[in-house]
């Protein structure tokens, strides 16, 4: 019994330090050093000891021997984010936001289908959005504003059904809003001010039910205001000025018993909505 006993004691030792020492994949690490070299990891805000434990690295997070966030916010990240992000495979979470990031957007971030939160705000980051959306379906924050990016919005974003939040403002985006928005039903904000927009607007947005946040200032939008808007009565910030809407007929029987801000470029409704300040809110260029 004693035996038995001292070798229970021993396997649970052995356990316990095996769980303590457990590390993250080499390919997960390589990619994490990866993620250091090219941006510059020595001049960063607070930097990573390489040489000690990636779970002691600050801004990551490890469970389960895998790495699911990367939180490096205004850290002064400088340089490329790697195409090996991709074997970041568990990452739920990757915020880069308000450093100094060039270069392009790397298409295999698309690859990484546990991906919850995307901020890439305030980079100076170019190239094109993922033309595919489809491993994307945990995806919920998709925020890039203040960025160089241009090309369309890809009709796959639809398929980006757990999407709450999307800001793309301030960047070079053209063409016209895919259709496919119209199946964002968990949207809450829909934010593209000050990119190169254009068309008719086809999606119908009254679909979007928990649309709060509606900016589509300063683009080059035409044609009728979707009627649809009217209908989504969760909304309480609207911005649409700046365009080339020549009706407005759709907005005026809105539903929406809550909105604090209301921008278009019909004095009549701006009064109506008790906003009639036609305020400019564009993103400083960084």
């Amino acid at each position: 019994m004693k035996l038995l006993l001292r070798y229970s004691i021993f396997l649970l030792v052995v356990l316990c330090t095996y769980s303590v020492n457990a590390q993250i994949s080499k390919s997960e690490k390589r990619a994490l050093v990866d993620l250091y070299n090219s941006t510059n990891g020595d001049a960063w805000t607070i930097s990573w000891n390489l040489n000690s434990l990636s779970e002691n690295w600050h801004g990551v997070v490890i469970e389960d021997d895998h790495v699911v966030s990367i939180t490096l916010t205004n850290n002064n990240l400088q340089g490329v984010i790697p195409t090996s992000i991709e074997d970041l495979k568990y990452l739920e979470k990757l915020d880069l936001a308000f450093n100094k990031l060039t270069g392009e957007l790397p298409i295999e971030i698309a690859a990484l289908s546990q991906l919850k939160v995307l901020k890439l705000e305030m980079n100076r980051l170019k190239g094109v959005l993922p033309k595919k959306f489809d491993k994307l379906a945990m995806l919920e924050e998709l925020v890039l504003f203040n960025n160089m990016i241009e090309g369309e919005i890809p009709e796959s974003i639809g398929e980006a059904k757990n999407l709450k939040l999307i800001n793309l403002s301030s960047n070079f985006l053209s063409g016209s809003l895919p259709k496919s928005l119209e199946n964002l039903s968990q949207l809450y904000s829909l934010e593209l001010f000050g990119n190169k927009f254009s068309g008719e607007i086809d999606a119908d947005l009254g679909k979007l039910k928990n649309l709060k946040e509606l900016v589509l200032a300063y683009n080059n939008f035409e044609g009728a205001i979707p009627d649809g808007i009217k209908s989504l009565t969760q909304l309480q910030f609207v911005q649409i000025q700046g365009n080339k809407f020549n009706s407005f007929t759709g907005l005026e029987n809105m539903q929406s018993k809550g909105l604090v801000t209301f921008d278009s470029d019909n004095s009549t409704l701006n009064r109506k909505y008790g906003d009639s300040r036609m305020a400019d809110t564009k993103f400083d260029d960084n």
